[in-house]
């Protein structure tokens, strides 16, 4: 596994928001790469390496994932609980939760099913994108991550 490629999964569905975080991407450091599926279902599959995630070859396992809560066919919540539900190396990635909602109930219900971080989503495209830039290079540059692969 190659330690300086930052690998991050974008959960969104909104077409927009995934613009921006590209945008975002391609400011950050040039190592990340940044893989985007539309809904939760999807999600899982990915991380499963089922499907077109399994060949040719496996993708990267994520040392971040990013999603929003309000996802089609699966929950941002329902893949949130999948992951920590799951054994090591899954339950180990960071996931932040990034959402319009700044409902107590979605803050705390994502914080209790394991979430590493919530963040309201601003409304603006300019603040969007630099929210982005911030998990980017918190999570990316300045966090010790944990181990993924199994020893």
């Amino acid at each position: 596994m190659d330690n300086n490629r930052f690998t991050v999964l974008l959960v969104e569905d909104d077409l927009n928001d995934i613009f921006l975080v590209k945008r975002a991407f391609k400011m950050a450091q040039p190592k990340n790469v940044l893989q985007v599926v539309t809904d939760g279902q999807e999600a899982i599959h990915y991380l499963k390496g089922e499907g077109k995630y399994s060949y040719p070859p496996p993708y990267p396992l994520p040392k971040l994932i990013v999603m929003d809560i309000k996802t089609p066919r699966r929950t941002g919540f329902e893949v949130l609980e999948w992951v920590k539900g799951n054994g090591p190396p899954l339950r180990r990635i960071p996931i932040v939760i990034v959402s319009s909602s700044d409902n107590p109930t979605d803050i705390n219900r994502a914080y209790e099913l394991g979430a590493n971080a919530y963040m309201v989503k601003p409304v603006n495209f300019k603040k969007v994108e630099h929210l982005f830039e911030s998990i980017t290079h918190y999570w990316g540059l300045e966090c010790a991550k944990p181990e993924l692969e199994m020893a």
